[in-house]
């Protein structure tokens, strides 16, 4: 069985992660997305939240699983024996970061790291930017899965 993990905070997922991930489920035979859980970020969505809408979003690929992780990503791999960690690489200034944790990975566990490349469509989209421009009325709809986007467009005018 091949196994991989597509981790992040998914906060909440956009059309990029989506992509890596229906991308990574074409290659293995199960993938696991990973919600990490960082106590020091205040999320928008829980992470109960933001599994079920991964869940939801993911659903037609039937060989995505979704859990959520609080510490080192190479024990998530080790605890189910998942041999790679799959990244998309939005730009240049993602490589630095990513190829050291890679780098970290593989050499507390052995785990490997495959980086694909984001499609150019959503090179430029992060979480981050997606809450920023859709609180201040900004349309990011076609950024987002439908079901994201509904969530998202409910969540913003419950805290206004």
């Amino acid at each position: 069985m091949r196994r991989a993990v597509c981790p992040g905070s998914f906060d909440p997922i956009t059309n990029g992660h989506l992509d890596i991930i229906a991308r990574a489920a074409k290659l293995y035979d199960e993938v696991y997305v990973a919600v990490m859980i960082n106590q020091s970020k205040k999320g928008l969505f829980t992470v109960d939240e933001r599994m079920a809408l991964i869940r939801e979003v993911t659903s037609e690929y039937g060989n995505v699983i979704v859990e959520s992780h609080h510490g080192l990503l190479v024990d998530f791999c080790k605890d189910r024996e998942i041999p790679a960690i799959v990244k998309g690489l939005r730009a240049v200034s993602d490589f630095d970061y990513e190829l050291q944790m890679a780098q970290m990975n593989i050499g507390l566990s052995g785990v490997e790291t495959l980086f694909v490349p984001t499609n150019p469509t959503y090179s430029f989209l992060s979480s981050s930017l997606v809450k920023e421009v859709a609180a201040w009325g900004g349309d990011v709809s076609h950024l987002l899965p439908p079901a994201v986007s509904t969530a998202l467009a409910e969540r913003l005018r419950e805290r206004a």
